[in-house]
């Protein structure tokens, strides 16, 4: 069920730059940090979508938010994934 807080994919890319910084601190969750040339790419989901929110460190500020709900745009991350954790745990 969509609470009024939740946003769409399709409205989250129509927002301006501050209000999709504001909606990612409201309603994401940080899930991964990877390195990308000079940057830091921070991902968050939300209810409906995920996002990536480049990081200059050169510059101390976010260049980009990159809006997305295909798992394709996960596969940066998997290499960071481990599924050990599964296998020594009891299954319930």
């Amino acid at each position: 069920m969509k609470t009024p807080d939740m946003i769409s994919l399709a409205a989250f890319r129509l927002l301006e730059f501050d209000q999709k910084c504001d909606t990612l601190i409201r309603d994401g969750n940080f899930l991964a940090c990877r390195c990308l040339g000079e940057c830091r790419v921070y991902l968050y989901s939300t209810a409906y979508f995920f996002a990536e929110v480049f990081y200059s460190m050169k510059y101390k500020r976010v260049l980009l938010i990159n809006a997305f709900d295909q798992s394709t745009g996960l596969e940066p991350y998997l290499d960071m994934i481990s599924l050990a954790d599964l296998y020594s745990s009891p299954m319930s």
